[in-house]
């Protein structure tokens, strides 16, 4: 089976090609079908199983069939529990729409920073918007955007949107929206509150369930090392010249990031270069050209633009991000040491990310050693005056203490609070 016979438009299965997604995985096979034909779906797959693209290539389908709507309005809205998917979901639907005939405008909106930016991006309405449920309804509060014509629904990781306690404005959202629209209902996890919203969201959904099946982890050096998030980039630094690395794959969970990455080490004198969705397939081939030609040491790339990198001889791995999964962890570390090479595999773990790469170590069955590396152990870094936290090139990071999980249930101001708030300026009692 291949992308050209599911039924998505000749750019799309270019498009695709272009990424490396050769050949649909079952998650894919099985969904892009139904949600061509506009059917609800209910998946049930883990996350790493190739869901995203299941509902983006599909989503994008429709996209570019149909007649975009006003002002402030949102054409598909994309649910997801987390700041992190939020961004990782945004980035794969840009990626994959970035050369398709006619733009297609994403939104990604989350909680823990400021909200001006994304109501300014919201300006003229988005065909797609991925948020976390809390920072939705800020949004809806400020007239940013209107619900009233969406089109398609997707609730990525629903069981963790109910156990974070979104289970509140999820209803508030799916008031707002139409009665006619398609849903899209994706899950690890099929628990009785799963089932229920299920229920009441999706209309005769066709059933997808993917069964889970174990990883192994490639027969590959891991090494992991502790480190503040500030202090990646000057250890990444110090890892090539010291270790004397001949050529490098990064990986960065962003374009932005990748971008950055790239710019603090070609400011070191290292060749390096991004790699990510928005540039276009010319540059991509020429900074693979460049780089299987070791006129480039470093590439810095997203996951999704990385799935079309095969290099022969690939020495080192770099997790500078680290994945969202332990399929994904796989799938990184699996580009070296292929062909009968040895390879290396270095991840970066800062101590927020602890409990996730536990995590990951626990999927694959290994555990990894962490490392300290003089001069770049992990510490409080400082915050200034204005509560951001230097990196080690002295630019500014993310405020300190944000909350890394987007919107959060209860950051959010009730009616109630707003009355009394109202109440309290007007001098009422």
């Amino acid at each position: 089976m291949s992308f050209a016979h599911l039924g998505l438009s000749a750019a799309l299965v270019r498009i695709a090609s272009d990424h490396g997604f050769e050949s649909p995985t079952p998650v894919q096979e099985a969904a892009i079908p139904a949600i061509l034909e506009g059917h609800d779906v209910l998946g049930l797959a883990q996350t790493g199983s190739g869901k995203t693209a299941a509902f983006a290539l599909p989503i994008l389908h429709h996209l570019l069939h149909e007649r975009r709507g006003g002002s402030r309005h949102v054409r598909v809205l994309v649910l997801v529990p987390t700041r992190e998917l939020a961004m990782q979901v945004g980035e794969v639907m840009r990626e994959l729409s970035h050369e398709l005939p006619g733009p297609i405008k994403v939104v990604t909106a989350f909680g823990g920073v400021s909200i001006n930016p994304q109501m300014m991006s919201l300006r003229g309405g988005a065909d797609i918007v991925v948020a976390t449920p809390g920072r939705l309804l800020d949004l809806v509060d400020h007239n940013a955007l209107r619900l009233s014509d969406v089109g398609a629904l997707v609730l990525d990781e629903a069981d963790r949107l109910l156990d974070m306690g979104f289970a509140e404005e999820l209803a508030d959202i799916l008031e707002m929206l139409p009665a006619q629209r398609q849903s899209l209902f994706f899950s690890a996890t099929f628990p009785d509150d799963v089932q229920e919203l299920a229920n009441a969201l999706l209309k005769e959904p066709v059933f997808i369930e993917i069964p889970d099946e174990p990883e192994h982890a490639p027969d590959i050096t891991q090494r992991s090392i502790k480190v503040d998030a500030a202090k990646r980039a000057q250890l990444l630094r110090h890892l090539i010249k010291q270790e004397g690395w001949s050529r490098a794959l990064v990986f960065a969970a962003t374009k932005y990031g990748t971008e950055l990455v790239a710019h603090k080490l070609h400011r070191a004198g290292i060749k390096a270069a991004a790699f990510h969705g928005d540039l276009s397939q010319g540059a991509r081939r020429e900074v693979l050209e460049a780089f299987k030609a070791g006129e480039l040491q470093v590439v810095v790339a997203t996951d999704v633009a990385a799935r079309g990198i095969h290099i022969a001889d690939l020495p080192v791995v770099v997790n500078f991000d680290l994945p969202r999964s332990s399929a994904d962890y796989v799938h990184r570390i699996g580009r070296t040491g292929r062909a009968g090479a040895s390879g290396l595999a270095v991840s970066f773990v800062t101590p927020d990310m602890e409990n996730h790469f536990r995590l990951i170590e626990k999927r694959q069955g290994q555990r990894v050693a962490r490392e300290l590396i003089e001069g770049f152990e992990p510490g409080d870094q400082p915050a200034g005056a204005d509560g951001t936290v230097p990196d080690d090139d002295g630019e500014a990071q993310a405020p300190k203490g944000l909350d890394p999980n987007g919107g959060i249930k209860g950051r959010r101001k009730s009616k109630k609070d707003k009355l009394r708030e109202a109440a309290a300026k007007a001098g009422t009692p």
